[in-house]
């Protein structure tokens, strides 16, 4: 492991982007140089860390030679561009979006989770970060599932308006404004209003009916637990929430396991928050507990009362942090630590 290590945030002006900024700093992540890069509408903007003000270059313009990591997120189509390039000059990519993901030679991790498949980094150069939603679920059920095997899992998701980044936290504002004004909000960014409103469809449909967030859901977790026959059906809701995805979860077991054995696993788990308490507020939310932390917070458990070996569980975390921006970096402090 050396000093340091030039990195590059490609997406840097968008909110995954500025949110990664702000981890570098705060967890001290060993920068030498630092190059924050986007395209041509939002180059030339400067953005502040640690106390001086970097200019964000144009990507088309950049040399990848100069930098040994490089974090992306800045949407597949431009991952799909950038990163052969950024990995035929020598650096290893972190990719936050959906580009790579079911590549079989491309590892996709959550550290707390699988953290040994970033060794397989040197296969092409690329380790992919999973979807929010999936981080979020997986960090949860990893402990229950090499406990007592899960078999298959029932979510329905509740997804804030941050997840389609910040043209999605200005429909929700804009619109909630004009309601509230007694004026017309039109939908703009989702199909439907989503100010005082839940719209039960995020991304494009599938052949199958489900939405292409529902089926990565199912595509990722397969991958991420090494388990084809692990079943997931999920249902994802956009909500007028600013930041802060949250999920009801529904799992089956092979072996049955109690909500107390459920508690006991959690609060000894990596990245996990326990607010368990039969009591009013005994439970984490979104704007209450999650927004702006790093944690995965869980509570709500109990034992399915239409099914013996069922638990039920609500599992709620920052999407833009430990849903994108916190686990890219967190795949990167292991990177340099274990392997570079």
């Amino acid at each position: 492991m050396q000093d340091t290590y030039d990195v590059a945030i490609v997406g840097a002006t968008g909110m995954v982007g500025e949110a990664m900024l702000s981890i570098l700093a705060e967890r001290n992540f060993p920068i030498g140089k630092l190059f924050l890069l986007a395209g041509e509408n939002s180059a030339g903007t400067r953005l502040e860390y640690e106390g001086s003000y970097y200019k964000v270059g144009l990507l088309s313009e950049f040399d990848f030679s100069q930098v040994q990591i490089a974090l992306f997120s800045a949407g597949a189509s431009v991952s799909g561009e950038y990163v052969p390039k950024a990995v035929d000059n020598g650096c290893v990519v972190i990719d936050n979006t959906s580009q790579f993901r079911r590549d079989a030679d491309v590892p996709l991790v959550i550290p707390e989770v699988n953290a040994h498949a970033i060794g397989d980094y040197s296969l092409r150069g690329i380790i992919a970060n999973p979807n929010c939603s999936t981080i979020q679920m997986l960090v949860a059920l990893k402990p229950i599932h090499d406990a007592v095997k899960i078999t298959r899992i029932n979510v329905a998701t509740y997804q804030a308006v941050s997840g389609a980044g910040k043209k999605g936290v200005e429909a929700l504002a804009t619109q909630t404004s004009k309601l509230l004004n007694g004026l017309e909000a039109k939908p703009t960014e989702f199909t439907k209003q989503i100010a005082f409103n839940v719209i039960p469809h995020i991304d494009e449909f599938h052949e199958s009916g489900y939405t292409r967030e529902e089926m990565k859901m199912i595509w990722e977790t397969q991958k991420i637990l090494e388990d084809d026959e692990i079943s997931v059906n999920p249902t994802a809701v956009r909500v007028p929430v600013f930041f802060g995805h949250s999920e009801a979860l529904h799992i089956e077991t092979r072996e049955k396991i109690t909500a107390e054995m459920a508690r006991e696993l959690l609060s000894a788990a990596s990245g996990v928050s326990l607010l368990d308490n039969r009591a009013d507020g005994g439970y984490p939310t979104s704007v209450t507990e999650a927004a702006s932390k790093d944690a995965v917070f869980v509570g709500r458990i109990r034992e399915d009362l239409s099914y013996s070996n069922g638990l039920n569980l609500w599992v709620v975390a920052d999407n833009v942090r430990k849903g994108a921006a916190l686990n890219s970096i967190q795949i990167a402090e292991i990177l340099i630590s274990e392997y570079l």
